[in-house]
């Protein structure tokens, strides 16, 4: 493509997106901001041989639509369509799953290095966000990579905060200067001369460590070249030319390379522009206005907010951690009424985890918000800094279980699997709103160890009043003798509603739910199955409270197991995945007559 058919090209994508995107929902801003960047990447590397490695992978849509998934896009992110996420089931060219963030540059330096070990022929690139890079595994990956020496292009797309920005004419003149094709070529000249030369090596690192003095001297170097990596930049990320000729540049440089890339979220669409926040993750809108077509509803995310601010209006040593997501856990009234308590510490799960094991060490009451997806990357810090010491630290497990549409590396689907295994871990699943307020407050207040709260994303359905006892582990909601269904959190909804349908037909059911899932009382439990025959267990989990349970009463009932089995869940309405995981209501009336129908 000539230039401008390149820039016309960018606007066409944009205008694209902004249709798309209003009619499916997803992720907006950040796809919008990578426009000149994707179609420059496409342009100067072939993605069906080279490995473009997504952080996080939310801002792929673009790489999407130039890799002959177009004709796909009214499908996107909606069940068996294509995913919000880079996934290589689906293309050749996603060269990795992404979906949490900060592994992209250790991804690639492992790609790097088997083209090395395989004496193969591809570029490696990994694209990472300022946000993403707040992340210290991204400096794990970045420190080895520049020791390793390994072709390698980094590209930080830094489209909110600045990373040791150089500033003023000098650091613009030098940053031109060195991406300059006669300069490289000029250093990479010089440096095959003084290889043959005797004594020459010692003369090349002389003259480097001169000049990289004189360099310091009149520039602050950044981190990055600290670090061993050849940096360039900053370039406007916006202008699509000048981006493909600097990665021209990069690439044959034949060393690792970081390019610092400034975009802005939500480039080319006003409401975008104005709150990239509100449009980093979006629901069905009106591209004309920008106007979301559906009313937000009060959520469990709302009421742990709501509940936080007023434990902290009572006691002073309560405080908020979050990872980046202080809008996403409706921590920001906290976040306005608290700003000194609620500590924002980036995209650094381990860190949070450890630090709220401090503070609780030292007085403090904290709180850990974290969604459940993300809450496993912290799972060696709440053994250790946490569990290990009886530490007061509360963990609010938000979108917990199937969260829908950005499928398989977003569902929290895990954390009752690995939360059980950790010694003295009390685990609580309130059934709606107002139980999570209680059950948080008696968490914070009266508790004294580490508990986790686990709620799903969304509100709380049919079921929005509080029946939790602290004494208790065992809610009973129906008394039946037929069959029971034992379930836990907001799934008591569709226990309840299949219930009904099986009452309508005669057939009387108990459902009964746990409240508490880190230390379950199998005798209470037993107490409101007995004569109960054919107990049937749902849970949105992979691994969560089957097991146990089989184990503990399985010679006493006919238990069957309802749950998201040992593989991964792809995307989809958190409905469709029920009815395809047999947990909606139809589908647990159906298994329950089918059942009794095999039992006669």
């Amino acid at each position: 493509m000539s230039d401008a058919q390149r820039t016309k090209l960018c606007d066409e994508i944009r205008s694209f997106l902004i249709d798309r995107v209003s009619r499916t929902g997803g992720h907006l801003a950040s796809n919008l901001g990578v426009v000149e960047l994707t179609v420059a990447l496409e342009t100067v590397y072939d993605t069906r041989s080279d490995r473009l490695v997504f952080d996080v992978g939310h801002q792929s849509y673009v790489h999407k639509l130039l890799t002959g998934r177009q004709a796909d896009f009214d499908s996107l992110r909606q069940f068996g369509g294509i995913a919000g996420f880079p996934k290589p089931s689906e293309s050749d060219t996603d060269a990795f799953v992404a979906g949490h963030a900060s592994s992209s540059v250790s991804i690639a330096l492992g790609m790097a290095r088997a083209r090395t070990l395989l004496k193969q022929d591809y570029d490696v690139v990994a694209l990472i966000g300022d946000g993403a890079a707040t992340g210290g595994m991204a400096y794990e990956g970045m420190n080895d990579a520049a020791a390793s020496g390994e072709p390698l292009l980094i590209i930080l797309n830094d489209n909110e905060m600045s990373i040791d920005r150089n500033v003023g004419g000098m650091s613009r003149h030098l940053s031109s200067l060195r991406t300059k094709e006669k300069y490289l070529g000029m250093k990479q000249q010089y440096r095959e001369a003084m290889s043959k030369l005797p004594g020459g090596k010692a003369i090349y690192r002389t003259t480097s460590q001169i000049k990289g003095w004189v360099k310091r001297s009149v520039l602050p170097t950044t981190m990055f070249e600290n670090m061993g990596l050849s940096y360039l930049g900053p370039v406007d990320g916006h202008d699509v030319n000048e981006l493909i000729r600097v990665m021209r540049v990069a690439k044959e440089m034949r060393c690792p390379v970081l390019l610092h890339v400034f975009t802005q979220k939500g480039c080319g669409y006003l409401p975008a522009e104005e709150m990239p926040s509100r449009y980093h993750g979006v629901g069905k809108f009106d591209p004309e206005t920008g106007k979301t077509l559906s009313g937000k509803s009060y959520t469990f995310s709302d009421a742990f907010g709501d509940t936080m601010v007023q434990l902290a209006k009572e006691d002073n040593r309560v405080c908020a951690i979050t990872a980046a997501m202080p809008g996403g856990t409706g921590l920001l009234p906290f976040k306005e009424q608290f700003p000194k308590r609620l500590f924002d510490v980036g995209i650094a799960e381990e860190h949070a985890a450890s630090m709220a094991g401090g503070l609780a060490k030292q007085g403090m009451k904290p709180v850990l918000a974290l969604y459940s997806t993300f809450l496993q990357r912290s799972f060696d810090q709440i053994i250790q800094d946490i569990a290990m010491l009886k530490l007061h630290v509360v963990v609010a497990v938000d979108r917990a279980g199937l969260v829908g549409e950005d499928g398989e590396t977003h569902h929290g689907v895990f954390d009752v699997g690995f939360l059980r295994q950790v010694p003295g871990m009390s685990i609580l699943a309130p059934a709606s709103c107002k139980e999570l307020q209680d059950m948080l407050f008696w968490a914070v207040k009266e508790y004294d160890g580490p508990v986790a709260v686990r709620y799903p994303r969304g509100g709380d359905g049919m079921f929005g009043e509080s029946l939790w006892d602290p004494d208790k582990t065992v809610v009973a909601h129906r008394d039946g003798k037929a069959a029971a269904i034992v379930t836990y959190g907001n799934l008591v909804n569709n226990a309840l509603s299949a219930a009904e349908r099986l009452a309508a037909e005669g057939v009387d059911i108990s459902v009964v739910r746990l409240t508490q899932l880190g230390f379950i009382d199998f005798e209470e439990l037993e107490d409101h199955l007995r004569g109960i025959e054919n107990v049937i267990i749902a849970e949105d989990a992979s691994v969560g409270i089957s097991e146990a349970v089989t184990a503990a009463l399985g010679n006493r009932h006919h238990i069957f197991r309802l749950n998201l089995g040992r593989g991964y869940v792809s995307h989809g309405s958190v409905t469709e995945l029920h009815k395809q995981y047999g947990l909606d209501s139809a589908s647990l009336a159906a298994t329950v007559k089918e059942v009794l129908r095999n039992e006669n």
